[in-house]
């Protein structure tokens, strides 16, 4: 009975705090027409984008060409689960930090760093926030993807490239990244098919048909790496291809 009690208490209270709580999510509108958001309603949207980061990881930075090249220069050399998928994955997240630094620089200076300092509004902020993103998108994507997407989306009144919505620009920037992950992915697969092919050629001409070519390929593959300096070559060329 003590429970039924309890519940009904606790019944009777909650539209008192349900309404406290609408009073912290509220939107006020400022004389010049723009809109100042609670705190409650701030963090709430904060919360929000948090959980999308890693789309937003995946979708509008350069971690997708990378993973794409290193997940196939892996596959290239033949070295099965070595380097592991942690240590790729760790390796792309610090790259694509690296490749967008400027981006996040801009990011904070123009939009972040005037937000804190209640400057501008949370609605400017996220504007001033997309300009570094889409300039970068807009850079590494192909006119004919994203003339792909404007057609598919029937909006022919775009004036420029610059005014595209993130609706069409993001898919077509995720389209030319992967038709450049694997571009540059066939163009590393090249050398070590070639060793793996006359490695073939010798085992067959010897009669040595039972043995694996992968077996022998293996350390030829992994030496003309490391004499070349693949790693730092990859990631440097990595790096440059986002810039150039």
């Amino acid at each position: 009975m003590s429970r039924w009690f309890a519940l009904l208490a606790l019944l009777l209270a909650f539209p008192a705090h349900a309404q406290q709580g609408l009073e912290a999510l509220s939107v006020t509108t400022n004389a010049n027409g723009s809109q100042t958001y609670t705190l409650s309603l701030q963090i709430l949207v904060l919360m929000t984008a948090l959980t999308l980061l890693p789309s937003i990881l995946l979708a509008m930075t350069a971690f997708t060409r990378i993973i794409i090249v290193l997940a196939i220069l892996r596959q290239a050399l033949g070295t099965a689960q070595t380097p592991s998928s942690q240590v790729l994955i760790a390796l792309a997240l610090f790259m694509t930090a690296f490749v967008m630094a400027p981006v996040i620089d801009r990011i904070h200076a123009d939009a972040v760093t005037p937000y804190m300092e209640e400057k501008i509004g949370l609605n400017e902020a996220l504007e001033k926030a997309q300009t570094p993103l889409r300039e970068f998108m807009l850079a590494q994507t192909r006119e004919t993807d994203l003339r792909l997407f404007v057609d598919m989306a029937a909006q022919d009144d775009i004036p420029e490239p610059a005014a595209t919505p993130l609706t069409m620009l993001v898919p077509a920037f995720l389209t030319s990244e992967l038709k450049t992950g694997f571009q540059i992915g066939f163009l590393i697969f090249l050398p070590f098919l070639v060793i793996d092919l006359v490695v073939a050629s010798v085992l067959m001409s010897m009669g040595m048909v039972m043995l694996s070519p992968l077996i022998i390929s293996l350390p030829f593959k992994l030496m003309l790496f490391v004499l070349v300096d693949g790693w730092a070559l990859i990631v440097g060329s990595l790096a440059a291809s986002f810039y150039t």
